[in-house]
């Protein structure tokens, strides 16, 4: 486990009769882990080159943007289908995939935008395939939950909760099979983890000393279920244990602190063909899907949780370290907004696939 606490089963409880956390004390715990662990953030930033700083900071940005973008056009109608928004988890994608080669392999979930972004498929290719147009990732016929590119090792988007858990698993065998030192990230919902495919893969992966990295990203409801009323314990990296396998708890709201855990992860993978399962504990700020008005969660809740959005901490840590100014901030929001922008634009202008398209790449 990392230096930083888990929020362990029946710790900060309101003690209701849902047996739902205090969202206070909860959300104490992340601040005061944040605050303990500020002063060596800040270093780590300053010994981090300054353009790394600046892309993963608008990599963050940018995610946000086209997310924001995103929601705004499915509620114009532009995009049809399900449509599951990164908003809060930034940090998560930023963190872990820009600590990778771009050799590396990455399989996620149908929350998929921010990560094929960040491992390299254009804003223009991923909006067009949320249109569903040609110019798409892959010619509009995967939507928002299938990105897709063999080009940059970015192999989907996967709509059935926890099944790209095993093809990532196959990925990282496939690595290891032919020497090819690739590392393997897969990426995957707290609420996929009581899937069996979960276990079998852990096992699977310590047993043959697979490179892979089992990412949870915690961002604590499968839907509309809190983690709290579907898991038994609430410590989900410790699962790990039962495989004998590496792990590490991280605070997924700050960008630092999952990259430090992903490079160490990343490291063990690269030189040691082991594997590890990071729980990395976020927060979706949207409800699960467009179609999700959230009821499930207070407003008190969701604005509790944003007091620690992770792009103002992220800048609030380079301001004070003396990275950046709130100019180049601004600069680096409006480039963020052009890009997306120019995305919105290319995804309008691009035709509607032929029939022809129809049964290509169609395999039964």
């Amino acid at each position: 486990m990392s230096k930083t606490a888990t929020i362990k089963k029946g710790e900060a409880k309101s003690g209701d009769n849902n047996g739902r956390s205090d969202l206070k004390a909860v959300v104490d715990l992340m601040q005061a882990e944040y605050e303990k662990r500020r002063k060596s953030q800040i270093e780590a930033i300053k010994k981090t080159d300054k353009k790394l700083l600046r892309e993963m900071l608008y990599q963050m940005v940018l995610g946000r943007v086209f997310e924001e973008k995103a929601a705004e056009v499915y509620r114009m109608g532009k995009i049809g289908g399900f449509c599951h928004l990164y908003i809060g988890q930034e940090a998560i994608a930023v963190g872990s995939m820009m600590a990778l080669e771009p050799s590396d392999m990455v399989i996620t979930s149908y929350r998929d935008h921010v990560q094929a972004m960040v491992k390299g498929i254009t804003p223009e290719a991923v909006m067009a395939e949320l249109y569903g147009k040609e110019g798409g990732c892959v010619k509009g016929k995967g939507g928002s939950m299938h990105m897709f590119s063999k080009e940059h090792e970015f192999y989907g988007g996967h709509g059935i909760v926890g099944g790209q858990i095993g093809v990532g698993t196959g990925m990282a065998y496939a690595a290891k099979y032919k020497e090819s030192g690739q590392v393997t990230l897969c990426f995957f919902g707290e609420a996929a983890v009581n899937q069996g495919i979960f276990h079998e893969s852990l096992n699977m992966a310590q047993l043959w000393k697979l490179p892979i990295i089992y990412i949870c990203e915690n961002n604590q409801y499968g839907m509309g279920t809190s983690q709290e009323r579907a898991m038994s314990t609430q410590n989900i990296a410790k699962k790990a244990d039962s495989y004998e396998m590496a792990n590490e708890f991280v605070d997924g709201m700050d960008v630092m602190a999952v990259r430090d855990a992903s490079l160490r992860a990343i490291k063990r993978a690269r030189e040691e063909s082991l594997p590890t399962l990071l729980e990395v504990r976020a927060y979706r700020y949207m409800g699960h899907s467009m179609s999700d008005p959230g009821n499930y969660r207070t407003r008190e809740e969701i604005a509790k949780y944003q007091e620690r959005d992770p792009i103002v901490l992220f800048q609030d840590s380079l301001k004070t370290a003396k990275v950046f100014t709130d100019d180049e901030f601004d600069e680096i929001r409006q480039e963020a907004i052009e890009a997306t922008k120019r995305a919105i634009e290319f995804a309008e202008e691009s035709p509607f696939p032929s029939e022809n398209e129809l049964l290509s790449d169609v395999y039964a």
